[in-house]
């Protein structure tokens, strides 16, 4: 029986109840435990894979916190989480015929299609009966894995961080550039200014903006990560400089600030959590026409602004959640070539996953947090592990 992480709604509760309800003071690791799983029979149409690596992912605490939303509790009181991995296959159903045992492969976690190929629940989230990749091994259908581009140039732990990440970035840009379009056109304005504030996603998201010619702009408190992003010729905002949006003078430093940066233009698309300070500041510097694209619900489920405002502005709000199948697909064809994730500086072992969420949790880390999973590799990943 392979070992696998859970979270039960009684370890939160108790939690909670240590810290007084304050979400800030809550210590993650004291949630997700390591447990033992006992995973479904391969069917014919699934894949048993040994999984590698992973990466801690922000909707993971948000399950240990339950601070949008008690999602183990609706769950029946106990998840197994995980939403991306790389894996080694090593069994298969009769009916597949796209994988083989011993490829290397790469999940998604979009867990239930609409009409549309847009994912309607996330898989290990809220998708019923799903269960991670935060585990030793899995059996997941065969249309939930992408096989890995293992010579895209990235190193093992660089496409662990994608699978998750690679997908959501490439959702919120093509949408946001695509409404920009809608209102602007190539011939109006060929290269616009993309802002985004500081994450795995935002790094990608600004990745694939400087890709295709276009300004951008890094606000982060790391000053590792900003200094990775200039590499690609990304520019920085300290988001410390502006007490991270607190109050409304930080707000108005970083309006002076991205003005004078643009030539007095602002942000024609910015990528935020629609949500939180950085809600307000988002919105303030952009442009005329501009597109705000949310990366996410972090800090809460509801957002107030002032539409008047932005309609007179002609500003529009763009919620996203995850990418279609195809878009998954496509997302990992970029492996390499456009997203060249920053990785933070230690890679955890598996018994310290609950660590490395705890720290991801309270915003120290360098990086993208990667969990090797597997202490033996396969042959096919030697060479790209650093």
């Amino acid at each position: 029986m392979p070992r696998a992480y859970s979270i039960r709604a009684e370890d939160i509760a108790a939690e909670r109840e240590r810290v007084g309800g304050d979400f800030e003071q809550v210590d993650v690791s004291k949630v997700i435990k390591l447990d033992d799983l006992e995973l479904a029979p391969v069917g014919a149409s699934d894949v048993r894979i040994r999984v590698l690596a992973v990466s801690a992912e922000h909707n993971i605490a948000h399950a240990a916190l339950a601070d949008t939303v008690n999602i183990t509790e609706m769950r029946g009181g106990k998840i197994y989480p995980g939403n991306s991995a790389v894996g080694e296959v090593i069994e298969i159903g009769a009916a597949v015929t796209k994988f083989s045992v011993g490829d290397i492969v790469a999940t998604h976690c979009n867990g239930g299609p609409d009409a549309y190929g847009y994912p309607m629940r996330i898989w290990a989230y809220d998708q019923p009966d799903s269960v991670g990749w935060y585990g030793e091994e899995a059996v997941v259908g065969d249309w939930q894995l992408i096989p890995l581009p293992l010579d895209c140039g990235l190193n093992l732990w660089e496409m662990a961080a994608l699978p998750l990440r690679a997908p959501t970035a490439y959702h919120l840009w093509r949408r946001a550039i695509g409404i920009y379009r809608l209102k602007v056109s190539r011939e109006q304005r060929a290269s616009v200014n993309v802002l985004a504030f500081g994450g795995g996603v935002s790094e990608l998201f600004l990745m694939l903006a400087r890709h295709e010619g276009h300004r951008a702009f890094f606000c982060s408190g790391s000053a590792e990560r900003r200094k990775a992003l200039e590499a690609f010729g990304i520019e920085g905002f300290d988001q410390r400089a502006y007490n991270r949006f607190a109050d409304r003078d930080g707000v108005k430093s970083f309006i002076k600030d991205a003005k004078a940066a643009t030539g007095g233009e602002g942000m024609h698309i910015v990528c935020d959590m629609l949500r939180g300070p950085v809600f307000a500041a988002g919105i303030a510097v952009a442009a005329r026409a501009g597109v705000n694209v949310s990366a996410g619900w972090q800090l809460d489920t509801g957002v107030s602004y002032n539409s008047a405002g932005a309609s007179t502005k002609q500003l529009t709000l763009d919620h996203v959640h995850y990418e279609t199948l195809a878009g998954c697909a496509a997302a990992t064809e970029l492996y390499g070539s456009v997203f060249r994730p920053t990785i933070h500086s230690e890679i955890y072992a598996f018994e310290d996953l609950p660590r490395a969420m705890a720290e991801m949790h309270e915003n120290v880390q360098t990086g993208i947090p990667i969990i090797r999973v597997a202490s033996e590799m396969p042959a096919a990943v030697a060479e790209l592990i650093p």
